[in-house]
């Protein structure tokens, strides 16, 4: 009868090597560099860790060499459709190397940061992606004394702890609204959820064209601190609107909000464009396919991903890149709900 209280024992190496019929060096090589083993041995010892479910001790494997395989991620949330691509791009990249990914998710949170951040310093990762460029002081600490790569992925950052990629958020923000001004739309509202510091540059980015343009009026910008959704899309337009009942259009943080926003423009039959102008942010996958399709800022995150990695990897080589921050750019994409309005005023 098993003693559901015991402690969950590691099976060894040396275990392995015994089950195998080797000796402890042969089955070290054996899975480090299997290149130097003949076949028929390379298959005992590989029988063997299948058979007594043995898993390397990266901790172990860190210690003895300068660092481990482990490429460290922290994103703020992995439910969020935009950190998944990011996520995709790494996992991506790593396919076909010895590295391995481990998932930090500091929820938006500061000291989870942190935290996350001192267990993979622990582990003397070969590098580490952090998304944004706004860490605190204790976790920049952390991350400039790791002695490994580290990327900053989703912003530019002026001055990177090593290296950053990503796009402008402010110049999204004011390439979004510059292109509803363009289409005739005046009033133009702002809806923003969560509001982490790249959803605040965005907005920096919509203030400054609507104040250029002599249009700035703080009733137009509604926010709230609570996670983006589809659900909540809608209620925030329905509140904008009769709090401004004279807009006509919004710029919304990101393509939660824009849909929800949308379908509650259909609940209430505003037509979309022709009375109301919808701008999302970050092209989703479904942001083409619904009816009418979504006006976006198309962001790379998937190429950040990739691109974070293969950085850490050639930073490792020796080979850094030529400039520590690489700029992705984004790209305008005009869709049915903001099509132009015509001649109207």
């Amino acid at each position: 009868m098993t003693d559901s209280t015991s402690v969950y024992r590691a099976v060894t190496l040396k275990e392995v090597a015994a089950a195998a019929g080797v000796s402890l060096i042969t089955a070290s090589r054996s899975l480090r560099t299997p290149e130097v083993v003949s076949v028929k041995t390379r298959q005992r010892v590989a029988a063997a860790v299948n058979l007594l479910g043995y898993t390397p001790n990266q901790a172990a494997r860190a210690l003895a060499s300068s660092k481990s395989s482990i490429i460290g991620i922290i994103v703020p949330s992995v439910t969020n459709l935009v950190f998944t691509d990011v996520l995709r791009g790494v996992y991506d990249a790593i396919e076909g190397t010895d590295l391995q990914v481990q998932l930090g998710n500091s929820r938006y949170t500061p000291h989870k940061e942190e935290r996350l951040l001192r267990v993979f310093a622990a582990q003397r990762p070969a590098g580490l992606i952090v998304a944004g460029k706004d860490q605190n002081p204790a976790a920049r600490a952390i991350l400039v004394q790791l002695g490994c790569p580290v990327v900053q992925v989703m912003d530019l950052a002026d001055d990177p702890i090593d290296m950053s990629i990503g796009f402008d958020h402010t110049e999204g923000g004011r390439a979004a609204t510059q292109h509803l001004l363009d289409q005739g739309y005046r009033r133009i509202g702002f809806l923003g959820a969560r509001m982490d510091s790249r959803a605040q540059r965005r907005l920096d980015g919509y203030r400054q064209v609507l104040t250029n343009a002599g249009l700035d009026d703080a009733r137009l910008v509604m926010t709230t601190p609570q996670p983006s959704s589809v659900l909540l899309g809608g209620q925030m337009l329905a509140e904008f609107l009769s709090r401004v009942p004279d807009a006509d259009a919004v710029f919304c943080n990101n393509d939660d909000i824009a849909m929800g926003a949308l379908f509650e423009c259909q609940r209430r039959g505003i037509s979309v464009p022709g009375q109301f102008g919808i701008m999302g942010f970050n092209d989703l996958e479904y942001a083409d396919s619904i009816a009418p399709s979504l006006s976006t800022i198309r962001t790379p995150r998937y190429e950040m991903g990739r691109r974070a990695v293969e950085m850490i990897a050639a930073a490792n080589a020796g080979q850094r890149p030529e400039t520590a921050t690489v700029d992705l750019g984004f790209e305008l994409k005009a869709r049915q709900s903001t099509a132009r309005r015509g001649s109207r005023r």
